[in-house]
């Protein structure tokens, strides 16, 4: 199901990639499994998605293991596996640990307009209190062409001393079949760089899966993730409320779209 030959391959460049350690991985799940599981994801107006709506992001998820089809449930079991987790492991050098529940993973899906302003995740897991520590994002979308719809994931560097992204230091186009692996613990801004302007009925589809860790002893306490404005947004009193209410584990919701009907 996984190309582990390339994803060994691309783990040797994943340290010291700027701005943050990463890689990419092109080809990730061999071809027949990648159709497969993007044919799986259900359609964009069911009632099973959770929704994100609001001016800092517009998208979809599901984590609920029960909603999956046959080959995503297979996928999520398959990079949970010991010998995938032991992988990763090795490439940052710390023990990993698989969050079985798939807390903010999952499926994500956006539509024509989606966005998703520069964040940092989550730090601390809010059931079982390790560290977040490696992402995963594959994309999923055999029709979305990102040289003309957009839909680029930007990795942006830190401001120390306003706690905010910095320059933007690389786009990466959300190309079919494409993972890229990053860690969440060096101040590691991400986020949609360019916005959604394909067609209706296309869509940008993702599977994300998040690796676990001890927690640092400086590590960041954050329960929810933190956001920016993007640059037509600064200093925007509506948007930087928002920010903060997102950012907070006891009004995270207040900001939230549960279900659309």
């Amino acid at each position: 199901m996984i190309n582990i030959i390339n994803v060994e391959a691309s783990l040797k460049n994943f340290k010291g990639a700027i701005p943050f350690d990463h890689c990419i991985v092109d080809n990730f799940f061999t071809e027949y499994f990648a159709r497969k599981i993007s044919d799986e994801y259900l359609d964009y107006d069911s009632d099973k998605w959770f929704c994100y709506q609001n001016p800092i992001e517009d998208k979809k998820a599901l984590n609920d293991w029960n909603a999956f089809p046959p080959t995503t449930y297979k996928s999520f079991f398959r990079l949970q596996s010991d010998e995938f987790v032991q992988l990763l492991s090795a490439a940052v050098g710390e023990r990993l640990y698989v969050d079985h529940g798939l807390h903010g993973g999952g499926w994500h899906i956006h539509s024509t307009g989606g966005i998703l302003n520069p964040h940092l995740d989550y730090s601390i897991h809010p059931k079982v209190g390790l560290q977040r520590r490696l992402n995963i994002i594959i994309y999923l979308s055999k029709e979305l062409d990102p040289k003309n719809h957009g839909g680029h994931l930007g990795l942006w560097g830190h401001d120390p001393s306003t706690n905010r992204p910095k320059s933007l230091e690389r786009e990466i186009e959300p190309l079919f079949n494409r993972a890229v692996i990053f860690d969440t613990t060096q101040n590691s801004w991400h986020g949609m760089s360019r916005p959604l302007t394909q067609p209706a009925g296309i869509y940008r589809k993702s599977l994300a899966i998040y690796y676990l860790c001890q927690p640092a002893s400086n590590a960041s306490q954050v329960g929810r993730a933190l956001f920016a404005p993007r640059e037509n947004q600064m200093n925007n009193s509506e948007v930087e409320e928002i920010i903060r209410l997102r950012s907070d584990v006891d009004t995270s919701s207040q900001v939230y779209i549960a279900k659309e009907k």
